[in-house]
């Protein structure tokens, strides 16, 4: 399967546009394991994590030597067999060669392990990882911080979208990321609020990235595209399917540093993410509603189930990652305490500054700025006006 592509000189040149470099052979095993295995596969992923996606692969399709510790007898050689019986239908030369020209043509990039802009949070699901992502748009907003994953109902109420559209569009003002999953009611209004303060989001989608899925939702991915990034794990021309769904909330919860659900009813799919979320070990957050409300059943009862925290404003969210009385920064690799003080040592209450400015005088990127300036804000250090940013006036030494 792979040799085949190898030697199909127009496949290997689509490869280097959809991801940039030498690891030609590596992105074909792993786009063909998005081709063969559905996401979150267990099998696939514990038997890449042994022996690296080509050999991997090989021993998939039976054309490499049984693993140790695979060709035994008992559930090991079970979950093997099981695991060939669901691949090889699928391994088709045809399908890796249109996974990659799908992805080509609509301007897709292949993100794989160890890409600089690889989210390591996504790392977190283990063996249910996934094996690569499909993405459009900027996928450096997959590993910007703070991200805050953000889902509920498809059928909301008006009040539901409106604190949806309110707690992301204050977030996302503030740099955090609004992650979630390009779907009517609260996804919709999350991702809308969060363009519409120039913020950034990021979709996930159970189908491929060539397709706008649900196609009312359009423009509205075509604008994620242009601000942000629609990211999918099956490769451009899958349908979607109600396990798919299921699938794609696991890495909702996993790109979040906290999880929000907005509004849910009483077996909302979005539980399910908030399922994922909670065995992560990642916070957990649901907004509260009239206790009339069909629509916030599920809420109530993740706060009285799963420990979910109330929230009712931004700040509040904030807390879900960095609590009353700790530094955001205490949440993170304490390494980078040094860095907010640059940052703010760059910074006067009277001057205003670029990002652009700020990550000059700091010998930063702009990217780490965004991502600091971000938290910064939300703990109330700095504001941003018109003029651009600048320390706030009731941080200490001011």
């Amino acid at each position: 399967m792979i040799d085949e592509a190898l030697r199909d000189m127009d496949t290997v040149a689509a490869v280097h546009r959809i991801h940039p470099g030498d690891a030609v052979a590596e992105c074909l095993a792993r786009t063909a394991w998005t081709v063969i295995a559905e996401p979150g596969d267990a099998a696939a992923g514990a038997l890449i994590e042994a022996l690296g996606p080509e050999d991997a692969l090989a021993v998939a399709l039976g054309t490499g030597p049984q693993p140790m510790g695979w060709s035994a007898t008992g559930r090991a050689s079970r979950v093997l067999a099981e695991g060939r019986a669901r691949w090889r239908p699928r391994a088709r030369g045809d399908a890796l060669r249109q996974a990659i020209r799908g992805a080509d043509e609509v301007g897709a990039r292949l993100l794989i392990p160890g890409d600089e802009e690889w989210p390591a949070s996504l790392d977190d699901l283990g063996p249910h990882a996934p094996i690569a992502l499909w993405v459009r748009g900027h996928a450096d907003a997959l590993s910007r911080e703070p991200r805050v994953s953000m889902v509920g109902a498809r059928a909301a109420t008006g009040y539901g979208e409106h604190v949806a559209a309110e707690l992301a569009g204050d977030l996302a003002s503030a740099g955090a990321v609004i992650v979630s999953g390009g779907a009517y009611g609260i996804d919709g209004a999350a991702h809308r609020a969060a363009l519409g303060v120039h913020g950034t989001t990021v979709a996930f989608l159970a189908v491929g990235v060539d397709r706008a899925y649900p196609i009312g939702h359009q423009e509205l991915l075509q604008q994620i595209t242009r601000d942000g990034a629609v990211v999918s794990e099956p490769p451009c021309g899958t349908a979607p399917t109600k396990w798919r769904f299921l699938a794609r909330n696991r890495l909702i919860a996993a790109l979040g540093q906290a999880t929000v659900v907005v509004e849910a009813g009483w077996r909302s799919g979005s539980l399910n993410t908030a399922g994922h979320a909670a065995s992560l070990g990642r916070p957990l957050g649901a907004v509260p509603g009239p206790v009339t409300s069909s629509s916030s059943a599920g809420c109530h009862r993740l706060l009285r189930e799963y420990d979910a925290q109330c929230v009712t404003s931004a700040s509040e969210v904030r807390e879900l990652w960095a609590p009353v009385g700790v530094e955001a920064s205490d949440t993170v690799d304490s390494a980078s305490n040094p860095d907010r003080t640059r940052v703010l040592d760059v910074m006067g209450a009277r001057s205003r500054v670029s990002v652009e400015e700020i990550a000059r005088r700091s010998g930063m990127s702009p990217d780490r700025v965004r991502s600091l300036l971000g938290l910064l804000h939300l703990e109330g250090d700095v504001a941003l006006d018109d003029g651009g940013w600048h320390r706030a006036r009731s941080h200490p030494g001011q």
